[in-house]
């Protein structure tokens, strides 16, 4: 019998919060799920937001000079679906949803208005997915918001496989 080490345990704890990072460059948008994320640094202020390097928004957020990262309202399992069940290479997910443009054209959803708005101040490759060093740039209001936990979204198959 295997031990468990303490990533899988808290991975497997599901009890991490999920993002929606969306991306822009020139024409091209798109939106994913995210469940690695964290705060990176304190002093300066710091995210980092690990992007799948299989998916769409990885190849457009490359370019982009700042990604926006919603949390993703407890109530909202559809938008997860939607970010984390369907690729953009076979789908545009802002298609049928409410979105405005921010800074450099990014997408900020409107059903998640708790978000970060970040400048990709570096990328660090972290295996089958990259992360991005993003300094705060706008802060949309913080009021309370629970967040959509990785445990509450088990049944999403992803977009892409890993």
């Amino acid at each position: 019998m295997s031990r468990e080490t303490l990533v899988e345990r808290v991975a497997d704890s599901g009890a991490m919060p999920l993002h929606i990072v969306t991306a822009c460059h020139g024409h091209r948008r798109d939106g994913c799920l995210v469940a690695f994320a964290t705060q990176g640094s304190m002093k300066p202020a710091r995210m980092l937001v690990c992007l799948s390097t299989a998916n769409l928004t990885y190849r457009i957020a490359v370019s982009s000079p700042a990604l926006a990262v919603h949390l993703v309202p407890a109530d909202r399992h559809d938008l997860a679906v939607l970010f984390g069940g369907r690729t953009g290479d076979d789908a545009d997910k802002l298609a049928d949803i409410a979105w405005m443009a921010g800074p450099g054209g990014l997408p900020l959803l409107d059903d998640c208005p708790v978000r970060l708005i970040g400048r990709v101040v570096s990328r660090h490759p972290f295996g089958d997915h990259e992360g991005f060093l993003l300094e705060p740039l706008e802060d949309a209001d913080v009021a309370k918001q629970e967040p959509l936990l990785t445990r509450e979204a088990g049944d999403i198959r992803a977009g892409h496989s890993v």
